[in-house]
């Protein structure tokens, strides 16, 4: 899974538009604002959002799930729990 949150934050940290997103993954442009616009988890044809997730990996972005750790240990940014964000 792959929130709109994490798709923004990966677009950013690459220094990408939309349209290089869209052309990366080979999906149209309406198609990353209508998954960068959900709420919560991206919802979407399962295909599309497996293109997405791949393009962002070959570029360099690595998706960190809720509580898991990164194996890499690049830089990188995570939000925090609500909870701790008080």
């Amino acid at each position: 899974m792959i929130t709109a949150a994490q798709m923004r934050a990966a677009r950013a940290l690459l220094g990408i538009d939309q349209k290089t997103l869209a052309e990366l993954s080979g999906l149209s442009i309406p198609t990353i604002q209508r998954m960068e616009s959900s709420s919560g988890n991206v919802r979407g044809v399962v295909e599309s959002l497996t293109r997405v997730i791949t393009a962002l990996e070959l570029a360099g972005i690595e998706l960190i799930g809720e509580g898991a750790a990164s194996p890499a240990g690049g830089r990188g940014v995570r939000l925090k729990s609500s909870s701790t964000t008080s």
